[in-house]
């Protein structure tokens, strides 16, 4: 098969980390892997993985080049002549439905978040198959759209777990950064993710400052890159830090390229997102990693957390309960690897994605 997937550009998030999985996965199984964006960069990355990558403005909002950019997309796929085209994005999903309106190829969207609804929303329930990133994404859109529940297939973003193994650690990695954050003989509470209101890390830092009265060991990390336009807010995060009294007690990371060993050396993994998430890759990752998790109570991570087990729920904006549950922490580290092992593989991922592709060109 050849798979053209279009996104709108190859900057870290969710959606590019799929892209690229399903890339890779896809070429080392003799498959042929095109991906079309606006470039970003992880651009390279598509060719050093064995695919292609064609840079088109498939980004853009602007009604006013709509068509032209349609007609550009229409010409491309009509040269590339692909198997099944699969839309991972509203903009990309709008011009490959105008740009194969007369060629009629199979086409596959993968709707990956709590999208606003209406019309322009809607294009992402049209294709011949529909893949929701998670059980909560799928009830949202039956709730919003009529669409043929046949149509619909639930595939979780799987992980590379040779990637994610408590086996392989950097010992010597995790000691640098222990030094570097001043992290030796804390208790470790990491929120991963880039830094938006959405994120609600406000939440997360007076957590910490409530368990800070009663356990002083306690170090609350926050993990993420700060974009220009959420410059102020992170300025706000900051202040709110000194406000607390928290200089000793919250770190910053605006990048860290030895995730694994800082899942590992965290006690727990905290996600405080105020607008339920899509899915929760950090939350698989930590726990591939036998790290347990605390995350707010919607989205994605209903379909991860098993609670008691492997994390717990609290309500969104809930300090005193976050705190309670840091405080808690009787979730010792243990084998949660095996559970996220058998449900949240890459191959699992990739073998699900080349069903609902050949159940695409055969509905075609």
């Amino acid at each position: 098969m050849h798979i053209v997937q279009i996104l709108p550009e190859l900057n870290q998030g969710g959606v590019e980390t799929i892209v690229l999985s399903l890339n890779r996965e896809l070429v080392k199984r003799g498959h042929q892997s095109t991906i079309i964006s606006a470039g970003g960069t992880l651009a390279p990355q598509i060719k050093k993985d064995g695919g292609r990558h064609i840079t088109l403005n498939v980004c853009s909002k602007n009604p006013l080049t709509f068509s032209f950019r349609a007609r550009a997309l229409r010409s491309l796929l009509s040269d590339l002549r692909p198997s099944v085209i699969h839309a991972h994005s509203r903009v990309p999903a709008w011009l490959a439905w105008f740009a194969n309106k007369k060629q009629k190829l199979p086409w596959v969207t993968t709707v990956h978040g709590f999208n606003s609804v209406g019309k322009y929303s809607e294009i992402m329930t049209k294709g011949d198959q529909v893949i929701c990133v998670s059980n909560p994404i799928k009830e949202y859109i039956q709730q919003n759209y009529s669409i043929n529940e046949e149509k619909i297939s639930v595939i979780h973003c799987g992980i590379a777990l040779e990637r994610f193994d408590p086996e392989i650690l950097d010992h010597q990695q995790i000691d640098s950064l222990k030094s570097e954050f001043d992290l030796h003989g804390k208790l470790v509470i990491t929120s991963i993710g880039r830094i938006t209101e959405l994120k609600d890390y406000e939440t997360f830092i007076r957590a910490i400052a409530e368990v800070v009265k009663t356990n002083p060991r306690i170090c609350g990390l926050i993990v993420g890159h700060v974009r220009s336009d959420k410059q102020d807010y992170f300025n706000r995060l900051q202040q709110l830090v000194i406000e607390l009294h928290l200089q000793n007690h919250i770190r910053f990371i605006s990048n860290c390229t030895s995730m694994p060993e800082l899942y590992a050396l965290s006690d727990v993994v905290v996600s405080c997102s105020k607008k339920p998430e899509s899915f929760g890759l950090t939350l698989i990752e930590s726990m591939a990693m036998n790290t347990p998790v605390i995350a707010t109570r919607h989205g994605g991570p209903l379909d991860i957390i098993n609670e008691g087990e492997n994390g717990y729920f609290f309500e969104k904006g809930d300090i005193k309960e976050l705190a309670r549950l840091i405080e808690k922490h009787d979730l010792p580290k243990k084998d949660l690897r095996t559970n996220i092992a058998q449900r949240f593989s890459v191959e699992k991922m990739i073998n699900s994605t080349l069903s609902v592709y050949q159940e695409a060109i055969e509905h075609d």
